[in-house]
């Protein structure tokens, strides 16, 4: 596959989310949402990677300085000013994370107080935290394609005010667990359920962030240890394609720590791969990739994408991890389900289909995970040779792929 066929559909599709975001051209008051956002920095990245054009670098760097000057401050709406850390205005510039990011949310966090509404919470402000571990993965891409150290400290500060908030220990005793939702200020959780999912991906964000880090002399084995404790025993398998997607994401980036570290992982690899192959199977049983377009959700299904091509192209690239022992019976499962992937992006590649799903509402976020799902190296940090059969050409798919039943 030519490794810039996709480019075409990837500009436009990233063209289209800084007009529609006030990212350029740049706006006063820009709309920043953090997962999205995530996402497309490491979007304009492999742009940058692929092109050689210095206008996608300088979007990445914008863009950052964008979430951090407005989720990383309080909201036009709110009687609180300046920085939510609560830094000066200079202390602030120069750790901008060290407060957490909002997520970007219409409406304002619910107030101390304020009665508990299912519906309305999920249009309140507040942190999320794997949408902040979204953002210390980008931070770090970010660091990598500018060999600038700054954002490597910004993800680790980031990472240290997360776990500060997010993990604690329940009065009754037991080992610790994970608030799904904090207030803005990082004072109070708004949601004390647990994420599936949150302790696994902050144990492995975390590590990722160690192996960069290593130079600068920062740590987080405290906070990595804590997460190695939270997540134990608590993989679980979901047929939701998104977390299936982001469980494929982090076995893959626990397979690449394999190859660069002493620790040997492959039990919790395994652990992982079991939960997202039993994910797979609910998903492919339940049949959803043939309903109509009115009742799919592009986002929630590119994730998956994302997901299983990161995965599947690790195997590719690294069969000697694979190869190994009860691994390598995962790893032909998992290869099995391969044209999923394909089959998700060409559908969603499909401009008539974009437009009727973007109707139920999030187009920027289908935009900038198609983009990543069309071309995911950056995000995904891996070579992907051949991992795609979808060719992309002048934007538009190619109909060749293996069938779906």
């Amino acid at each position: 596959m030519n490794k810039n066929a996709c480019v075409p559909a990837v500009r436009d599709l990233m063209a289209e989310f800084a007009g529609r975001t006030g990212l350029d051209p740049p706006l006063a008051n820009p709309r920043r949402y953090l997962w999205t956002d995530a996402y497309a920095v490491c979007n304009y990245i492999e742009l940058y990677r692929r092109t050689e054009e210095e206008t996608y670098r300088d979007l990445a760097l914008r863009l950052v300085s964008q979430v951090h000057h407005t989720l990383g401050r309080h909201r036009a709406d709110d009687r609180r000013t300046g920085w939510i850390s609560g830094l000066s205005d200079g202390e602030g510039e120069v750790h901008p994370t060290i407060g957490g990011l909002r997520i970007g949310k219409p409406l304002p966090e619910r107030r101390s107080g304020e009665p508990f509404d299912e519906r309305l919470e999920w249009e309140r402000d507040g942190q999320y935290y794997h949408y902040l571990t979204r953002w210390m993965h980008a931070l770090n891409r970010m660091s990598r394609a500018t060999n600038d150290p700054a954002y490597i400290r910004w993800a680790v500060e980031l990472a240290r005010a997360a776990h500060a908030a997010f993990a604690y220990l329940p009065p009754s005793g037991g080992k610790k667990r994970m608030y799904w939702k904090m207030s803005i200020d990082l004072s109070r959780p708004l949601v004390p359920a647990m994420g599936q999912h949150d302790p696994l991906d902050g144990f492995v964000t975390y590590s990722e962030l160690q192996a960069a880090a290593r130079p600068l002399h920062l740590d987080l084995s405290p906070e990595i240890a804590d997460m190695a404790g939270i997540c134990r025993g608590t993989v679980q398998a979901t047929d939701d394609p998104l977390g299936i997607g982001g469980l494929l994401f982090d076995a893959g980036r626990i397979a690449q720590s394999m190859d660069r570290s002493e620790t040997d992982r492959a039990d919790l690899l395994c652990s992982v791969l079991d939960a997202a192959l039993a994910g797979l199977a609910a998903f492919a049983r339940g049949g959803s990739l043939r309903y109509p377009v009115e009742y799919r959700l592009a986002f929630r299904e590119l994730g998956l994408a994302i997901g299983l091509t990161g995965v599947t192209g690790r195997i590719r690239d690294d069969p000697e991890i694979f190869g190994r022992g009860a691994l390598e019976r995962r790893a032909e499962t998992l290869m099995g389900y391969a044209p999923l992937a394909d089959a998700i992006v060409e559908f969603w590649a499909d401009e008539r289909n974009r437009e009727a799903g973007n109707r139920a509402g999030n187009p920027e976020i289908n935009m900038v995970m198609l983009a990543t799902a069309l071309a995911p190296g950056e995000f995904l940090a891996v070579s992907l040779r051949d991992n795609h059969t979808l060719l992309c050409r002048g934007g538009e798919a190619d109909s060749r792929r293996m069938p779906i039943r």
